[in-house]
């Protein structure tokens, strides 16, 4: 007998089971793939601490599509220090060129950088902690306005952009953000110099790309999760009444 053309365009079993699933536990999913998807940066210098190599690669190489993977604004772990400053990086490889700065990964003796940086880890996983702290509020927190998403994202765009710019024009250790001389004649000298030059952890620029990353997953995790939430609630809704 010949299939009819509604046989091959209906579901299958598996994917009706599976929609059904996703109705239900659509949340969990998000936790699970997107919690795999912020976490695995970190496994990076794990492996490279037990020797893997190879799969430490991958996903440094991966997670170089997503960020910049400079040293000198990222973390690293299994050594003496969180972070290290430009000139430290520059005793053990010493590049100028960011292309060239990005593919430092680290040493056994100063440990193994994060396979995305500073910035990048408050993004992506601040993402994941408001949109934990969401949940068991879902129902009394309304989706974020266009315009307040707007304005989170803000910093980020003028840290990131001055960032760019300054790393362009004046290099990774002479821009005008590397240097912060204006901020430190705007606040005359209030604060240590350690704060005003450099990406320390600690400084101004750390703080900067700390506090944007954050203010970024609030507005995304806002914006998006409440919309998800209320399409998904629609979906489980219509499908009761079949």
């Amino acid at each position: 007998m010949r299939k009819t053309s509604a046989g091959k365009n209906a579901p299958s079993a598996f994917s009706q089971r599976l929609f059904a699933w996703l109705e239900r536990r659509w949340f969990l999913a998000f936790s699970l793939l997107y919690g795999l998807f912020v976490g695995m940066p970190f496994l990076a210098p794990v492996f490279m601490k037990m020797g893997w190599e190879t799969p430490a690669r991958w996903i440094y190489t991966f997670y170089a599509f997503f960020c910049h993977q400079l040293p000198q604004r990222s973390f690293f772990l299994f050594g003496p220090k969180v972070m290290y400053s430009l000139e430290e990086i520059q005793t053990v490889w010493p590049a100028q060129n960011p292309f060239v700065l990005r593919q430092f990964i680290g040493t056994p003796e100063m440990g193994w950088k994060v396979a995305w940086s500073d910035r990048m880890v408050a993004m992506y996983t601040s993402v994941l902690f408001f949109a934990w702290l969401w949940w068991p509020l879902r129902q009394r927190i309304r989706p974020l306005p266009l315009g307040v998403l707007i304005l989170l994202l803000l910093p980020m765009a003028l840290d990131g952009g001055t960032h760019f710019l300054s790393d362009f024009v004046g290099g990774v250790d002479q821009g005008f953000r590397y240097t912060n001389e204006w901020l430190a004649r705007l606040t005359r000298d209030a604060f240590p110099a350690h704060f005003y030059r450099g990406n320390a952890l600690g400084s101004f620029n750390s703080w900067m790309r700390l506090l944007s990353g954050l203010f970024f997953g609030l507005g995304v995790a806002w914006w998006i999760l409440p919309r998800a939430h209320q399409e998904w609630e629609t979906m489980r809704t219509a499908s009761s009444r079949f």
